[in-house]
C-alpha cells in the first residue's frame, strides 16, 4: 500500500512537472540550436539546420558574455558570502537579547523582505561615497537590501537551539566569536543553505537595480548583457541567440548545485540539533 501511494505521488509529481518545468525547458534548449528563421516560429522540434556552433559562439563574442559573468561572480559571491556571516551574526543576537529594543531592531530589519528598498536614498548615499555606477556600490545595495531575509529565517531557528550548548562551550573557555564559528555555524547550516538558495537566485538574476545602478556595458553582469544583446537588433528578435544566451547565464547556478549537491545534502543531516 505504501509503495503504490508513493508511484502515486511520484506519477503525479512527474505529470505537474512535464508541461510545467520539462516542456518550456526543451522549447529553450531546442531552439538554441536553430538557425533565426527556424527559432522564429519557437516549435518544439528538432532543427533542421543546426547552428549550435554559431550561436554560443555569438553569446560569447557579440552577447559578452565573459563580461558579465565576471561582474556577476564579483557581486554575488561577495554578497552571499558577507549576508550569510553577518545575518547569522546578527540573528545570533536578536535571538539571545531579551531587551525590547533588540526585539525592535529585529522586526525593522525582517519589514525589509516587504518593503521595497529607498531607490533615492541609496542613489543619493552611494553618488556621496563615489560610488554610484560600480559594481562595488551594487554590491553593496545587494547586501543592505538581502540582509533582512537571512535575519528572518535563522532568528528562529537560532531560538530553538538549546543555549546550553552556548554555556558548555563557554565553561570550556570559549570566547563568543569561538563560539558563534564553533558552536553556532555548524548548527545554522541548513536554515543558511536555504537563505544561500534564494540569495544566489535572487542577486544573480536580479535586473532591476542592475539596470539602475550600473551605467555602463563594461560592469554589466548577466542580466543587462542579455537585456543588451536581445535589443540589440532594431528589427526581428533573433530567439535562438536570446535562448542561448539564457541558458548560459543559468549554467553556472546549475554547475554550482550539482557540484555541491551531495555536501549540502550531508550539511542539512549535520545540522540537525540533538536533545
Amino acid at each position: 500500500m505504501i509503495r503504490f501511494r508513493l508511484i502515486l505521488k511520484y506519477t503525479a509529481i512527474s505529470l505537474f512537472a512535464v508541461p510545467w518545468i520539462v516542456i518550456p525547458f526543451w522549447l529553450l534548449v531546442v531552439n538554441s540550436f536553430k538557425s533565426p528563421a527556424e527559432a522564429a516560429d519557437l516549435s518544439l522540434a528538432l532543427p533542421e539546420q543546426w547552428a549550435l556552433v554559431e550561436n554560443y559562439a555569438a553569446v560569447f563574442t557579440k552577447g559578452h558574455y565573459l563580461v558579465g559573468l565576471r561582474n556577476s561572480a564579483l557581486v554575488a559571491v561577495p554578497t552571499i558570502v558577507v549576508v550569510l556571516l553577518l545575518g547569522a551574526m546578527a540573528a545570533w543576537g536578536y535571538a539571545r537579547s531579551t531587551r525590547r529594543s533588540f526585539q525592535v531592531f529585529f522586526y525593522i530589519t525582517s519589514l525589509s523582505i516587504l518593503l521595497p528598498p529607498a531607490v533615492i536614498p541609496t542613489l543619493f548615499l552611494l553618488s556621496t561615497l563615489h560610488l554610484d555606477g560600480s559594481i562595488a556600490g551594487y554590491a553593496l545595495m545587494m547586501m543592505g537590501t538581502r540582509m533582512g531575509l537571512i535575519v528572518f529565517l535563522t532568528t528562529g531557528f537560532v531560538r530553538s537551539i538549546p543555549v546550553e550548548l552556548e554555556e558548555a562551550a563557554a565553561i570550556d573557555g570559549a570566547h563568543r566569536l569561538r563560539i558563534f564559528v564553533s558552536v553556532m555555524l555548524p548548527l545554522l547550516r541548513p536554515t543558511l543553505f536555504v537563505g544561500g538558495v534564494l540569495l544566489v537566485i535572487q542577486v544573480w538574476n536580479d535586473f532591476f537595480f542592475a539596470l539602475l545602478l550600473l551605467k555602463t556595458s563594461a560592469n554589466a553582469t548577466l542580466p543587462l548583457t542579455l537585456f543588451s544583446f536581445a535589443s540589440a537588433s532594431t528589427t526581428t528578435l533573433n530567439w535562438n541567440l536570446v535562448f542561448a544566451h539564457v541558458i548560459m547565464t543559468s549554467l553556472p547556478l546549475i554547475v554550482v548545485y550539482l557540484v555541491a549537491q551531495r555536501r549540502v545534502l550531508a550539511g542539512l543531516t549535520e545540522g540537525g540539533v540533538k536533545g
